[in-house]
């Protein structure tokens, strides 16, 4: 999801009033700082496998594999309408600024992102980074582990019991995928000492880094 450039420039003003009569910075680290909040990227990378009920699905991908016991368990979880799951959802950011293309090379300081997490295209839970992440100035990407919990029941128990352990499987199983799950977020990085939000939300999906 792109933003128009132009929707940046009043918090910009801001930070150039400030400079102006406090001397925070040059102008020149701002367009550089500018720079860094057009061009940071963001993606999911992968899922690592987790628990749905307390059963560990790291060697399981289909519902075949679940033993007796396993199977049991979770099915009594299900008439108690709680299947929790959890999983670690790996987010990687680039920072393109490495000095080449006419950028700068400079590191930029991820202060927040806010996110909230889709399920086949529904809201379920959100949260926020723990702390700043600063991400180099190389053009490598930096992976950002977020570590996710939700009920599944809570958002999707009315498809049925089958329906809910297929879908465990599909984003935390053994072959977990990324593939239906969608991060809307809205980052937020220090620009010349100050935190400067994104004016909107940004889509992060699988298949290709996206920004503002």
């Amino acid at each position: 999801m792109k933003f128009q450039f132009t929707r940046l420039w009043a918090p910009f003003f801001l930070c150039l009033g400030l400079v102006l009569f406090a001397g925070c910075a040059t102008l020149q680290e701002l367009q550089d700082s500018l720079l860094n909040v057009q061009r940071l990227q963001f993606k999911l990378d992968s899922v690592a496998p987790g628990t749905l009920a307390g059963i560990n699905l790291a060697a399981i991908d289909s519902p075949s594999k679940l033993g007796i016991q396993d199977g049991l368990k979770l099915l009594a979880a299900f008439q108690k309408k709680s299947l929790p799951v959890y999983l670690t959802l790996n987010v990687a950011a680039k920072n393109p600024n490495d000095g080449t293309g006419g950028s700068t090379k400079k590191a930029a300081l991820l202060k927040a992102l806010a996110w909230t997490l889709k399920v086949d295209g529904k809201e379920t839970i959100t949260g926020d980074i723990p702390h700043p992440i600063e991400i180099p100035g190389t053009g490598q990407t930096t992976v950002i582990p977020l570590q996710l919990s939700l009920d599944l029941y809570k958002f999707f128990g009315e498809q049925g019991y089958d329906s809910l352990l297929n879908l465990a499987l599909a984003i935390a199983g053994q072959k977990g995928s990324t593939a239906r799950l969608t991060l809307s977020a809205v980052p937020t990085v220090s620009v010349a000492g100050l935190d400067l939000k994104y004016p909107g939300q940004l889509e992060i999906v699988d298949k290709e880094f996206t920004n503002p």
